[in-house]
């Protein structure tokens, strides 16, 4: 409507299908808001003319057999060991066979996008190991209030390409959608994002690193390490990929208040086969 010309499509999308603007901004960043045929930021503002497509959330979700090891769980939360390869929530290209899908029976609960139940966080399709999952309302407030607070700690493994990194060090830097291509993230645009690295040791042009989280944008380590010319090992977006190996991402530590208990708490997850052989072959 050329009333609504010149307003951010979260909102505009969110006003016409009576929904909240997280659930929309959710939409967008999935690809099911399309604006003339193509991705956008939520922030894009609406030009009178334009053609907007919204694939409106799955509503009942179906549980399936899917193996994910289980590490701890109680009447409000589990956490679990992500394999790589799985993706964490339905999304656009992936209406089934998702993490959520596995633990539905579990009783992962908490949150208003019915496509993600419980998820207070995410890891991408690549990159396994430790992520926390809400199973009421209470555990989910009380997660992602200690997410926003920087109160959760989460260490990753990698392998990177190069050497010459500082023992430990930090990269400040926003990321914000790519501005040729909304599928991928860059740094030096967007939210604040800052991400802490211990160089663990060092082989034939490559890194064994220790990251730490500060902030969670999407893609964050992917993007911090490529920006500072020092790509995760077989990435295939901000890197180069490698044949017969998966991006050498995984995360190892994970630790937080218990939302409802309070009791501090602390997970830790090996690193996996697939990724172990990798970093023999490059020598580690």
């Amino acid at each position: 409507m050329p009333a609504e010309a010149g307003d951010r499509l979260d909102r505009l999308v969110a006003r016409r299908l009576e929904i909240s603007r997280s659930v929309v901004r959710r939409m967008i960043e999935d690809g099911s808001v399309l604006v003339g045929g193509k991705e956008v930021s939520p922030s894009h503002k609406a030009r009178s003319g334009e053609s907007v497509e919204a694939r409106l959330p799955r509503r009942g979700l179906l549980p399936e057999d899917i193996p994910v090891p289980i590490v701890y769980e109680d009447d409000h939360l589990l956490v679990v060991d992500k394999p790589a390869g799985l993706v964490v929530h339905p999304g656009a290209g992936n209406a089934s066979g998702t993490l959520v899908n596995a633990l539905l029976e579990r009783g992962i609960a908490g949150g208003e996008d019915p496509d993600r139940p419980g998820v207070v966080q995410r890891l991408d399709r690549d990159t396994s190991g430790l992520m926390v999952l809400a199973k009421d309302e209470a555990a989910y407030s009380g997660l992602v209030a200690a997410l926003s607070a920087r109160r959760v700690k989460r260490q990753y493994r990698a392998v990177a390409v190069g050497v010459g990194l500082p023992a430990t060090g930090t990269v400040d830097s926003p990321i914000g959608r790519h501005p040729g291509n909304p599928t991928l993230m860059t740094a030096g645009v967007g939210r604040q994002a800052v991400t802490h690295f211990e160089v663990l040791s060092e082989v034939a042009g490559h890194s064994m690193l220790a990251v730490r989280l500060e902030t969670g944008r999407t893609h964050q380590i992917r993007v911090h390490l490529a920006a500072i010319d020092f790509p995760v090992y077989a990435d295939p977006l901000y890197g180069k990929p490698v044949p017969d190996a998966r991006l050498w991402l995984h995360a190892e530590r994970l630790g937080f208040e218990h939302p409802v208990t309070g009791e501090d708490v602390e997970f830790e997850s090996g690193v996996p086969d697939d990724l172990a052989r990798v970093a023999e072959r490059l020598g580690f």
